[in-house]
């Protein structure tokens, strides 16, 4: 490359005024030092013409002597330099005010090889300016790759921080749905299922509203069991009223999305809700409920971020709702008796026990009536054993309709029953006990396509603290006041220690 020497013959510039050259001698040094610099030096005059140039701003701007001589105008090579993309427009208005101003200024130049040249411009004493080129290409790639690596490492943190936050708020629903199962697996009933539900759902999934619903047994119907807030249930929903049902799978209701609104979220009321979520609950393959859970328009968002962990929510209820069910009807099946519904001996013989301890604390009294069926044998033997076991079935009705309140009706076995009254002396009881034998001898049983003959009962009643002190011991005189009503001609009530209630029917 040809590059122009300085003209040692050209006025002094305005740079080097003041400085005393007295010989050729020190020129020289000077020149050789400006032009063994790693930068590019450029004098502009005040009038903005190249005054002084070294040899090194050719390598390091990449041009050549016609580029840049001495008397070139500065305006003239900004411009060629503009046109050729290393600066950009904004720089060139930049430092034109600045120069303009006298004061300092610096830009980078991006040239053709794609390496950066830092132009850095201060002004001289005479009004011209001082430029120095210096190849910055590796510090700006070094710190381009700090930046990007700066970047990178943000985000990485970012990201590190969004896992984070995902394993606590896992973590944290873990630990939520675990202190919710061990409450749940800790109900002895359906109803503290639905005060645990009903409790736990608020704090679980704040800013939340909804219900709970669990099929009826008939099926045709899904019956409001608890809801948060308490007034928001609804009696009753049909199975066909929603998307969840209808369709076998949770189903996510967004105002702004296309999805229809359930039936059962409609009001007179109220509005449909902006987002909702209707799970179904599920047990052993079977649909036994729903839970509906909705959130207003203060709580945008809350169906993106909370859906899966109710519907996590909804497996573990299901499961609860299907084992206390399981365990209901397993502990019914050990309690009741299977034909006539009513409690056996077992379970008898305990609510006794508990309630002489009830009375024996409290002072009070309770009795018990103890009954069969006259000549019971007979419809056994005339019309078979499928019609006994009607007749103990219109018994055991009978007993329901008529012990109503608060009564313990037991089947102790074949056709003998029992009755605990609960705050009741040996006249109330006895009272209750004619009552239940007027209704069964009113009663009109039938089998097949014909009337079976009338049923009758002999009663004998006993009271605690009066007639014993002990289950076995209540029943003995309960007993043996039947026996007397037997003996006096069925269809008769006897207290214990007494004989047969007076105005009393004595036979059939």
């Amino acid at each position: 490359m040809k590059h122009d020497r300085i003209d040692q013959d050209a006025p002094v510039p305005s740079w080097q005024a003041g400085l005393d050259l007295r010989d050729d001698d020190h020129a020289d040094l000077a020149t050789e030092i400006m032009n063994i610099m790693e930068q590019g030096i450029l004098v502009w005059s005040q009038d903005g013409i190249c005054e002084l140039h070294n040899t090194r701003i050719f390598d390091v701007l990449e041009i050549s002597g016609d580029d840049l001589t001495i008397g070139t105008e500065r305006d003239e090579f900004r411009d060629k330099a503009l046109s050729h993309g290393q600066i950009s427009d904004e720089d060139r208005a930049n430092s034109d005010a600045r120069i303009k101003a006298h004061q300092p200024y610096s830009f980078d130049l991006v040239l053709p090889s794609g390496r950066v040249v830092l132009s850095s411009a201060r002004p001289a004493r005479g009004g011209g300016y001082v430029v120095t080129f210096t190849d910055v290409s590796e510090a700006r790639r070094v710190a381009r790759d700090l930046a990007n690596a700066k970047i990178t490492a943000e985000m990485a943190e970012s990201r590190a921080k969004d896992v984070l936050a995902t394993e606590r708020a896992r973590q944290d629903e873990a630990k939520m749905l675990g202190n919710l199962d061990e409450w749940l697996q800790s109900c002895k009933s359906l109803d503290e299922l639905f005060m645990i539900v009903t409790k736990f759902m608020d704090k679980l999934i704040p800013g939340s509203a909804g219900e709970l619903y669990v099929y009826s047994n008939s099926r045709d119907v899904l019956d409001g069991m608890c809801a948060w807030p308490a007034d928001q249930l609804h009696d009753h929903i049909a199975p066909d009223s929603c998307w969840a049902l209808r369709r076998g799978r949770a189903y996510e209701y967004d105002a702004q999305g296309m999805c229809f609104p359930c039936d059962h979220t409609k009001s007179d009321d109220a509005p449909v809700a902006d987002e909702y979520i209707c799970v179904p609950i599920v047990a052993h393959g079977d649909t036994v409920g729903l839970l509906h859970i909705r959130f207003d328009s203060d709580h945008a968002g809350h169906l993106r971020d909370s859906g899966t962990f109710a519907v996590r929510c909804g497996e573990h209820i299901s499961m609860a709702i299907a084992n206390v069910k399981l365990r209901d009807e397993l502990h019914d099946q050990s309690i009741r008796d299977p034909l006539t519904g009513l409690y056996n001996r077992r379970y008898f013989m305990d609510a006794m026990r508990r309630e002489i301890s009830i009375c024996d604390r409290k002072k009070r009294s309770f009795g018990l009536v103890s009954f069969d069926a006259d000549k019971f044998k007979n419809f056994n033997d005339n019309h078979g054993h499928d019609a006994g076991d009607m007749v103990l079935r219109a018994i055991g009705e009978k007993l329901r309709d008529v012990m109503n309140d608060g009564e313990v009706c037991c089947r102790i076995g074949g056709e003998e029953f029992a009755v605990l009254v609960p705050k009741a002396d040996l006249a109330r009881t006895l009272a209750l006990a004619e009552d239940l034998r007027e209704a069964i001898a009113a009663t009109q049983v039938r089998y097949h396509d014909g009337p079976l003959p009338r049923v009758t009962i002999s009663a004998g009643v006993s009271a605690f603290p009066d007639s014993g002190m002990t289950p076995q011991s209540l029943l003995k005189r309960a007993d043996e006041a039947l026996y007397r009503a037997k003996e006096a001609g069925r269809n008769t009530v006897c207290r214990a220690d007494d004989a047969p209630a007076p105005g009393v029917a004595r036979r059939k």
